[in-house]
């Protein structure tokens, strides 16, 4: 039988060895777990988590599995929900550039999940993560940003493929069960954009629901569940469906074992939208070189055009936010917190700071406009432009994000975050402990201490 994308990730994912991956490799997963669990403790005492929580619980009822640093115990699949959730609420967390996809926030949660209730060890996990991250990636790059321009988040549609395959290795599928876990999950994987429109909280349960669909399309597979073997290629399969523009299918299975597209993961420095990172961080070094925000007449900020619907527009909106998540998807807030500020960080995103005056009118000064020479979606590259009371001009230009693997934060600046992220909910002693604890993931005998160890802080 032909060989279709889904037989071939099933294979890779089935075969991986944490033996065949180099360390630096493995290294850098494990500070992206890292980081994601910091996202994750930051978040716990956040309005939104737990709201979605306690009504995830209720629905759910009680069970086994853990959800970090919160007191609920849920069936496996809803504990996944909840951390995934966790990790994603802030927009603190890592994307995969060329897929501009979340996937530590989905794949996490899903290996935690599965290898906790089965008594797996962390090495077990740490391959099923990698296996998963390394097909996801692939399979949203092949998109080339064309989820985006349809409406649908890359994060929920492609998590849930990229999760069948992760919790189905830790399960234990053989290639033809993967196979058909990435053809139940084509009728499970969602994801839209319309919470751009309003700011709502919609785009938060996404990894989380990726998890949820992921866990289910593995353990309906390992029973054999007939399903479609062309989930992506297939003539109403994933590509054909969602996507405008055909796309090269090359991309989804290229160099898989051979180039790591773990290496290719950009971690934030700013707590929002990657779309907005390169603009707040030239806002700020203009701030740093001396550009009073109170003198500035009038401000322009150059970004790609398919970023444009996401960060730019309705542009009235955007220079208004009504919460922290407009905020976090907003150019003139990045841009003016920058300029104002000279940061933009968790504290820049609290409600009261979204109202403040000197902001309100800076915003109203920021225009938008777009770029060719910024090669989006490879960067997310930004540019401003400031126009001072006396007419002088100053512009900063960040071509390249920081944290994009070709400005990559290492993995020293890696557990500084995380360290300042636990502090926000816990205790200096608690959070270098953690920090060891999963930067020693591979060498769990049971994934469950792990569990335990991050839900009793």
């Amino acid at each position: 039988m032909q060989q279709t994308v889904s037989s071939r990730l099933a294979e890779f994912t089935a075969g991986l060895r944490l033996a065949d991956v180099p360390a630096r490799v493995s290294q850098r997963a494990k500070h992206l777990v890292l980081d994601a669990v910091g996202c994750a403790l930051a978040a716990r005492d956040e309005p939104f988590a737990a709201r979605i929580a306690a009504s995830v619980a209720r629905l759910a009822g009680e069970g086994p599995r853990a959800v970090l640093g919160m007191p609920y115990r849920l069936p496996a699949r809803d504990a996944a929900l909840v951390n995934g959730m966790l990790m994603h609420g802030l927009d603190y967390d890592d994307t995969h550039a060329a897929g501009i996809v979340h996937l530590t926030v989905s794949l996490f949660p899903a290996v935690l999940a599965a290898a906790a209730q089965r008594a797996a060890s962390g090495a077990e996990l740490l391959a099923a993560y990698l296996a998963g991250l390394e097909a996801g990636a692939r399979l949203a790059a092949a998109a080339k940003g064309g989820f985006h321009e349809v409406g649908f988040h890359p994060t929920g549609v492609v998590g849930a493929f990229a999760c069948a395959l992760a919790a189905g290795r830790v399960m234990g599928l053989g290639p033809a069960q993967l196979t058909g876990a990435q053809g139940i999950a084509l009728s499970l994987a969602s994801g839209n954009l319309q919470f751009l429109e309003d700011g709502s909280w919609t785009k938060r349960l996404h990894p989380g629901w990726a998890v949820a669909c992921g866990i289910t399309a593995a353990a309906l597979a390992a029973d054999e569940l007939p399903a479609p073997r062309a989930a992506y290629e297939g003539r109403y399969g994933l590509y054909r469906t969602h996507l405008r523009e055909a796309v090269d299918l090359t991309i989804a299975t290229a160099e898989l074992g051979q180039a790591w597209e773990t290496e290719r993961v950009a971690v934030k420095p700013f707590p929002a939208c990657h779309f907005v990172h390169a603009c707040a961080d030239a806002a700020i070094a203009l701030a740093r070189a001396g550009v009073e925000a109170s003198r500035v007449r009038a401000v322009r900020a150059l970004v790609p055009s398919g970023v444009v619907e996401a960060v730019c527009e309705p542009a009235a909106a955007k220079r208004r936010p009504q919460s922290d998540y407009d905020a976090k998807f907003s150019i003139p807030y990045a841009v003016a917190s920058g300029l104002a500020r000279g940061r933009l960080g968790t504290a820049e995103l609290r409600p009261q700071a979204l109202r403040e005056p000197a902001l309100l009118a800076l915003m109203d000064k920021v225009e938008y406009a777009t770029d060719p020479h910024f090669e989006f979606p490879r960067y997310y590259g930004g540019e401003v432009e400031v126009t001072m009371d006396d007419g002088t001009r100053l512009r900063e230009r960040v071509a390249v994000n920081r944290g994009h693997p070709e400005r990559p934060l290492s993995n020293d600046e890696i557990e500084a975050k995380f360290l300042e992220n636990c502090a926000v909910t816990t205790d200096e002693r608690t959070a270098r402990r953690l920090c060891g604890l999963v930067l020693g993931l591979d060498s769990i005998a049971d994934a469950a201490t792990l569990e335990k160890a991050l839900a009793a802080i």
